[in-house]
C-alpha cells in the first residue's frame, strides 16, 4: 500500500517557454536580416534617396511579400516582449487582461496601418 503525501502535482513541461524564446530569437533574426538588405539597397542607390528612390525599393512585388513577412514576425516579436512584460510585471490578473487586451487592438491596428502604407507605395 502506498502513502500519498501531500497532492500531486501536474508539472506543465519545462519546455513552455521554449517556444516563445525560440521564435523571438528567429523574428529577431528575420528583422535584422531584413534591416541589412533595406540598408544595402539605401547604401548602393545612386543619387540623393528621395521619396521616388525609396518607393522603388518597396514596389517589386518579391519585396512586399518580404515586406509583409517582416510585419508579421515583428507583431509576433513585440506580442512576446509585451506578454512577458505583462506577466512578470502586472500582479493583478484583469489588469494583466486589460494590458494585453489592449496590446492586441493595439498591435492588429498597426498592422493595419503599416499593410495600408505598404501597398499604397
Amino acid at each position: 500500500m502506498s502513502v500519498n503525501y501531500g497532492s500531486k502535482r501536474l508539472v506543465v513541461g519545462a519546455h513552455y517557454g521554449l517556444r516563445d524564446w525560440l521564435g523571438q530569437r528567429v523574428t529577431a533574426t528575420l528583422m535584422a536580416l531584413f534591416t541589412v538588405l533595406v540598408l544595402a539597397q539605401v547604401i548602393f542607390s545612386k543619387g540623393p534617396v528621395g521619396y521616388d528612390q525609396w518607393a522603388g525599393i518597396f514596389s517589386p512585388q518579391w519585396m512586399k511579400a518580404l515586406t509583409f513577412a517582416v510585419i508579421v514576425a515583428l507583431l509576433y516579436h513585440v506580442w512576446v516582449g509585451m506578454r512577458e512584460i505583462w506577466m512578470d510585471y502586472i500582479p493583478a490578473a484583469w489588469m494583466r487582461l486589460c494590458l494585453q487586451s489592449f496590446t492586441l487592438v493595439w498591435l492588429v491596428a498597426c498592422a493595419g496601418w503599416a499593410i495600408q502604407v505598404l501597398w499604397r507605395i
